[in-house]
């Protein structure tokens, strides 16, 4: 059977259909947040087969497949990698109205033409033409970025990565700009217990001692700027809410001490140390006009036995119900009374905190930029069509829509950017149906540019990114 992916996909109206066709479709992508391989693009690798490319370490597959009660072996285990597809096949059928299934079949179109559904039938045919054109040049990791238009990547890189990758990237220049993003979570998780181990490394790059949290936040700074030199221009992190503690910079000396002599922190420590690192970074990261990004709220490895046997990143993770307004009006106040709060961009994982978010936001506002604290766009789980269009009509009702920076991939795989035809479609089929319900006047040429905007020219300005 042929695809159902026509032209008008997710497209209601004809109003809807013009404004994809003539205002989004065509334009770059700026993927300012991701997980993908810098090594993988910099090698510019050629892949093996499909799965090396579609599957491996996207957990939304993973728990998709463990779902329909398919054995670990054939998702993250020994089994071979044909029989991996040949399983998730099997699964696709079954996801319908699961975002895996609009985005599987737009992969598999947009990359390599397939226009049949995914299934147990027509696995091993799909399975065996993806793979010989992965083996062609045309489809190395660099040219799968080509082929969708991408023109900038920032991936996520921990602090004490030399960047070598991105640097060697950048001397090559193949067209597409692929920037670090800077993630510091070895330093900020003082309660982990390679806590230490990571310092004594944090010593070694910077080259400089560090004993308290004076001399911990220096060489924070040095690798802040040593990010910048090569391209930085984002940072990135992943907690459960904002971190808001009150702290004096003695206490925050006591902890770090502490910590490097082998004792034990109570939760009121760790948290003050948090609180601290994030109000300097945050302060510096205006400085160096850079955009903060906060990913908050998400429940993760609440699996612990596929978590010890798997790791991080296993897809057993969920949406929490955490407390946001406060600790997180608390902590951007306390930058903001310095006048030294970054660009920000807010990200909730739970639903019930888009307005949330989208009024923390407007709190914010300076005269400049446009937009300056964006309630960035559906995150993880809610990056599907009733998360999108929940997330867009928040920003919508409380700010003003026409500022947003849009989409990003957050992936790990280079076949997720269709992602941002999705999005682009559902945007449009917004404005159309308001446009259809006499809602919106049909000024197509002014609702073309915000959702040109929207789609590629906020974050194109937003992001102030350096000359290639």
């Amino acid at each position: 059977m042929d695809s159902f992916i026509k032209q008008n996909f997710l497209l209601e109206t004809k109003f809807a259909e013009d404004l994809y066709e003539n205002y989004a479709k065509s334009l770059p992508i700026i993927d300012f947040h991701c997980h993908l391989s810098v090594e993988d693009i910099a090698k510019d690798r050629q892949f093996k087969n499909l799965t090396e490319v579609w599957l491996q370490g996207d957990h939304y597959k993973w728990r998709a497949m463990r779902a329909l009660g398919i054995p670990e072996e054939f998702i993250t285990g020994d089994r071979s990698d044909e029989e991996k597809f040949m399983k998730y096949a099997e699964t696709i059928p079954y996801a319908l109205r699961n975002p895996l299934y609009h985005w599987s079949h737009l992969e598999l179109e947009r990359y390599f033409g397939f226009t049949e559904l995914l299934n147990e039938k027509s696995a091993k045919r799909i399975y065996n033409k993806c793979n010989d054109l992965l083996a062609t040049p045309a489809y190395s990791a660099r040219n799968l970025l080509k082929k969708m238009k991408v023109e900038v990547v920032c991936t996520t890189d921990d602090p004490l990565d030399e960047l070598d990758y991105h640097k060697q990237i950048a001397r090559d220049d193949f067209g597409i700009q692929v920037l670090p993003t800077f993630r510091p979570d070895g330093l900020l998780n003082i309660e982990n217990e390679n806590f230490q181990a990571y310092i004594s490394k944090l010593k070694e790059v910077c080259g400089l001692e560090v004993s308290d949290f004076k001399s911990l936040f220096a060489a924070t700074r040095n690798r802040i700027d040593y990010f910048h030199e090569v391209g930085c221009r984002l940072s990135d992190h992943g907690l459960e809410y904002a971190c808001s503690e009150d702290f004096s910079d003695e206490e925050l000396d006591e902890i770090v001490a502490k910590k490097l002599q082998g004792e034990d922190l109570d939760a009121m420590e760790v948290s003050k140390f948090k609180s601290g690192l994030m109000h300097y970074m945050g302060t510096y990261y205006a400085e160096k006009g850079w955009v903060m990004q906060l990913h908050l709220g998400p429940v993760r490895n609440a699996n612990s036995r596929l978590k010890n046997e798997l790791g991080a990143d296993a897809g057993v993770d969920s949406i929490g119900d955490f407390n946001q307004a406060e600790p997180l009006a608390k902590y951007l106040d306390g930058i903001e009374k310095k006048s030294l709060l970054p660009k920000t961009i807010l990200y909730n994982v739970n639903p019930a905190d888009n307005e949330v978010m989208a009024t923390m936001a407007g709190n914010f506002m300076a005269d400049t930029p446009k937009g300056k604290i964006q309630h960035g766009s559906a995150w993880w789980f809610l990056d599907q069509k009733d998360g999108i269009e929940k997330q867009l009509n928040a920003i919508s009702n409380m700010g003003l829509l026409s500022c947003f920076v849009g989409m990003l991939t957050d992936s790990r795989s280079l076949l997720s950017y269709p992602r941002h035809e999705y999005f682009r479609r559902i945007l449009c089929n917004l404005f159309g149906n308001d446009v259809a319900k006499n809602e919106l006047p049909a000024d197509l040429e002014w609702i073309g540019k915000i959702v040109s905007d929207i789609c590629y020219h906020n974050a194109k300005e937003y992001f102030n990114f350096p000359e290639k």
